[in-house]
């Protein structure tokens, strides 16, 4: 359905341009959601981009289209407009999404746009001076924040005052005369309370937040471990200074998944079907040496028992089928392993738990294939040994393949590097290489070739 209407929008689009209908035009563009149109600009020129731009009337749509937009469209798009009309815009969006934005601009053109705001410039540049990946970095500084002394019915009045336009308004965070957060209460438990029962009196004290400095993924998993709509982010003197709402987790977890599933593909980090063809080459070329040195060591390896394949040349046969086995069980097992290590559910410390318990799934998993390939063989070829050595082979194979694919993820984890480099190329070419020797090995030692 989602794509139906996408793809009528981006149709009816291109239509009207190349009819010149302006009248029509713009009454889609300002029905259309930001979301659907950051999609539709990837197809469209930028003069194109520019002039259905100007004829969106919603400032909080342009900020949304704004924000949605990849960097390849994002920085030409504002480098053709005129800044009065960014500042403008910028002015009607949220104060992190202003600063995630200037993050993805030149310097140069970032600071022109800071000093142009009128209105929480400062805010901004407070944010920008975060790490873009941590919860500093991310944080919205608009909040509610009121004295715990404060009754409910003051509370209720001060936010109709003060906090009619805060973005989450659904927790309310009580903090001490210094600005400390002391504790945390909702909405709906504001309005049921007697009006002038005190704020420290139904608050919860035992408040889940973090600090500014902690890692974005990190915020994540907190906030979805305790079904949270916002974690309050605090200083290293516990000041309160924003919170991290459910929808910049929702783009965290988004992000964080397509760089690792990018990484395990031996694709880079940062790939997205708008870069061009040239700029894709580039970023997957270094990935692959990785494939490409392997394949080559499998060679030597392979080389090294050439006497071997020439006395028994069916033993080429079996070698797509067992670098194949392993490869496909090596990648499962790491994915299974760097999914659980970023969504939380397995940690470093269980490095051997999860390590014994892959490698007796691939040993299991090995048995029942190496029978079963080894009776192929051996109806083939009615040979004893070589299905014996193409048995063992898949046996050795899977259950190398799944201590490798669980245990190079783990031991990255413990040294603070991604677990996620450690599949796609690196990990399917290790092992093809152990298969093959493996394979070689045994065979020749049961053969006598």
């Amino acid at each position: 359905m989602k794509q139906d209407r996408q793809h009528i929008l981006t149709a009816s689009v291109k239509r009207l341009l190349r009819r010149n209908a302006t009248r029509n035009l713009r009454k889609i563009v300002n029905k259309a959601y930001g979301v659907d149109l950051s999609i539709l600009f990837r197809e469209l020129s930028l003069q194109d981009q520019l002039m259905l731009f100007d004829m969106i009337k919603n400032g909080e749509q342009k900020g949304i289209l704004l924000s949605e937009l990849d960097e390849d469209l994002l920085v030409p798009l504002v480098g053709g407009m005129e800044q009065a009309k960014i500042v403008a815009v910028l002015e009607a969006m949220p104060n992190d999404d202003v600063a995630d934005l200037l993050h993805d601009l030149p310097e140069e053109t970032a600071d022109g746009l800071l000093k142009l705001m009128k209105e929480d410039s400062d805010a901004v540049e407070n944010l920008m001076g975060y790490e873009a990946d941590t919860a500093g970095g991310i944080m919205n500084p608009d909040f509610i924040a009121l004295n715990q002394e404060i009754s409910a019915k003051d509370a209720i009045k001060q936010i109709q005052e003060e906090f009619a336009d805060v973005e989450m308004p659904f927790y309310l965070y009580a903090v001490d005369e210094h600005g400390k957060l002391v504790g945390v209460a909702s909405l709906r438990q504001l309005v049921v309370v007697k009006p002038q029962t005190p704020l420290k009196a139904f608050m919860d004290s035992e408040v889940i937040c973090v600090q500014t400095h902690m890692d974005q993924e990190e915020v994540a998993k907190l906030v979805a471990r305790y079904d949270i709509l916002a974690v309050p982010v605090v200083d290293d003197s516990n000041q309160l200074v924003g919170i991290v709402t459910v929808d910049d987790v929702i783009d965290i977890f988004r992000e964080e998944a397509t760089e690792d599933i990018l990484k395990m593909a031996g694709a880079g980090e940062e790939f997205v079907e708008t870069k061009s063809i040239f700029k894709s080459t580039r970023i997957r070329l270094p990935w692959l040496f990785a494939s490409c040195l392997g394949g080559i060591f499998a060679f030597y390896v392979i080389g090294h028992f050439e006497s071997s394949l020439s006395r028994v040349t069916y033993l080429a046969a079996f070698i797509p089928v067992i670098m194949g086995m392993g490869g496909n069980i090596g990648t499962q097992s790491s994915t299974i392993v760097v999914r659980g290590l970023a969504t939380g559910r397995l940690s470093i410390r269980d490095i051997w738990m999860v390590v014994g318990k892959e490698l007796t799934v691939g040993f299991i998993l090995g048995m029942v294939y190496g029978v079963f390939i080894g009776s192929v063989a051996q109806a083939q070829y009615s040979m004893l040994m070589l299905a014996l050595a193409v048995c063992l082979a898949v046996i050795c194979s899977m259950s190398v393949a799944a201590l490798v694919g669980s245990c190079v993820p783990m031991l990255l984890a413990r040294m603070n590097v991604d677990p996620a480099v450690a599949t796609g190329p690196f990990v399917t070419t290790a092992i093809d290489i152990v298969s093959v020797y493996f394979y070689f090995t045994i065979a020749t030692q049961l053969l006598g070739v």
